[in-house]
């Protein structure tokens, strides 16, 4: 068997997330489609993130293998072709080891989330941001985010559908900063509960109204109760920016 690793961009908003549903459309199916469009080989993909319904990739990595060899570039190129009906590029392929899991081999992801603030709604980046239109401070949510950096029991801002044996995290990033009339939150962890990113930046969202002091953020936050977390912020702001490994 070779094994092939993916370097992937793509616009969630068609799609219920990476992972494959009943009678949904998905990153996951449109890309294996492809896969077999080319090679002829029936494969399942692994993904360094399963992204949810309307979260976008700049960076997301998958792997998958094929019994015949094949060039990296001719995989890169034979896929774009079979996935130019979707908005999903491939960016790179490389041939890796069988050791590599693109999942479990990963030491580091990134995400962003980008708040458009302004009044007026979006024309060009509908689906893209979570438009807010009242004024945020972005330097108080950035204080507030520090809060969060480090071990943490995350139940205040982790799904209840969570899968994950623990809440416990490691956190080693989460900026807040403003450019002109967005503000774009970082966060950068080993891996990630389900939706915190989502859920630690709508409770952001609070501070950054004045609805909450960074004093608040971080009472939730030691609360250990989805009941004390800020409304959950819209998928269409979220992106999976890099994996490293």
């Amino acid at each position: 068997m070779h094994r092939y690793r993916l370097l992937i961009e793509y616009d969630g908003t068609p799609f219920c997330g990476w992972q494959r549903q009943p009678d949904q459309p998905s990153v996951q199916q449109a890309l294996e489609e492809a896969i077999a469009a080319f090679s002829g080989e029936e494969v399942s993909t692994q993904a360094a993130g399963r992204t949810d319904t309307g979260v976008h990739a700049l960076g997301q990595v998958a792997h998958f293998d094929l019994s015949l060899e094949w060039d990296p570039f001719r995989v890169r190129e034979a896929l774009n072709y079979h996935l130019k009906r979707y908005p999903v590029a491939i960016i790179a392929c490389d041939a890796v080891g069988m050791d590599f899991e693109a999942r479990f081999s990963a030491k580091g992801r990134h995400y962003e989330y980008r708040i458009l603030n302004r009044r007026a709604r979006p024309a060009l980046e509908l689906n893209h941001v979570w438009h807010v239109p009242v004024p945020l401070d972005a330097d108080l949510m950035h204080e507030a985010a520090q809060f969060a950096i480090g071990l943490h029991d995350f139940t205040t801002f982790r799904a209840a559908e969570c899968q994950a044996k623990s809440p416990v995290k490691s956190l080693d990033r989460l900026d807040v900063r403003r450019e002109l009339d967005h503000i774009i939150v970082r966060a950068s962890a080993r891996s990630f509960l389900h939706h915190q990113v989502r859920s630690l930046t709508g409770s952001l969202k609070l501070v950054g109204e004045g609805k909450w002091q960074p004093e608040d953020f971080k009472a939730a936050l030691d609360a250990k109760d989805r009941a004390r977390c800020g409304a959950l912020a819209r998928p269409s702001g979220l992106y999976l920016v890099g994996v490293d490994y």
